[in-house]
């Protein structure tokens, strides 16, 4: 009990040394700041197809289309210094001397980078309550879409996550890792739909393996167990192949 007690506070020892070196940095206010200046300009202000007050209904669908793609490049800027810096400066093995395994490091970094990404949705919650207001009569929402939305954002933003821990574990420098993020998230969010696509067939089989047709799927309301497996195994399986490559170093 005693050991569990240990494992337990150094984990959580770790999230908040992670956490607390985010806000210690322009790091969480850029990302929180940018985050609901991009949807807030698109959602409200500018004239396109995401602008909630264009739709003609009461809807925040829009937010949830432009969402996963914000995080495409929020996320990966959040996680790309979590090892990388370690490495570059070689603190990495002073931490690896200490009291700590492989996997509450792993789990500390990803709990902090996810808090952050929560701490950011949670002001889009207007968002909701300004399209209920606006709604005809008011309240004329759709809130079990709205809830398994953000219930999908959140798995959606899990596994964001970890694959931007990973990708900061392949290099020492912040920017490549930043990039190789981007990259792996836009192949598994957008990629398998363009491979579909290509073959003419639109085939669910290969959609299914991207995180677009899962997202979309829990985004209608319904909560598959389907969907919930996909994304965390995918989160587990990058978390794994990050504490594999964290054990290598």
């Amino acid at each position: 009990m005693y050991f569990k007690q240990i494992n337990n506070y150094t984990l959580i020892a770790i999230l908040k040394k992670e956490f607390n070196s985010f806000f210690a940095s322009p790091i969480a206010y850029l990302v929180i700041g940018v985050f609901l200046l991009i949807n807030g300009l698109f959602l409200f202000i500018f004239n396109d197809d995401f602008n909630i007050l264009n739709a003609g209904f009461a809807d925040v669908t829009p937010f949830f289309y432009l969402a996963p793609w914000v995080f495409l490049f929020l996320i990966p800027a959040i996680t790309m210094k979590s090892f990388a810096d370690e490495f570059n400066t070689g603190t990495i093995e002073l931490l690896k001397t200490k009291p700590v395994s492989d996997w509450q490091i792993v789990l500390g970094k990803f709990a902090a980078s996810l808090l952050l990404v929560i701490i950011a949705i949670i002001p889009t919650f207007i968002y909701v309550y300004t399209v209920y207001n606006l709604g005809n009569p008011i309240g004329n929402i759709d809130f079990g879409s709205t809830i398994g939305s953000y219930i999908g954002l959140l798995f959606l933003a899990a596994t964001y996550t970890s694959i931007g821990l990973f990708t900061s574990t392949l290099s020492k420098n912040q920017i490549v890792a930043f990039i190789l993020g981007v990259f792996i998230t836009f192949f598994l969010f957008f990629g398998f739909d363009a491979i579909a696509t290509s073959f003419g067939n639109s085939s669910l089989t290969i959609k299914n393996l991207g995180i677009n047709e899962h997202f979309k799927s829990i985004s209608r309301g319904v909560i598959d167990t389907r969907d919930l497996i996909y994304f965390v195994s995918v989160t587990i399986f990058f978390l794994f192949i990050t504490k594999t490559r964290l054990e290598n170093e």
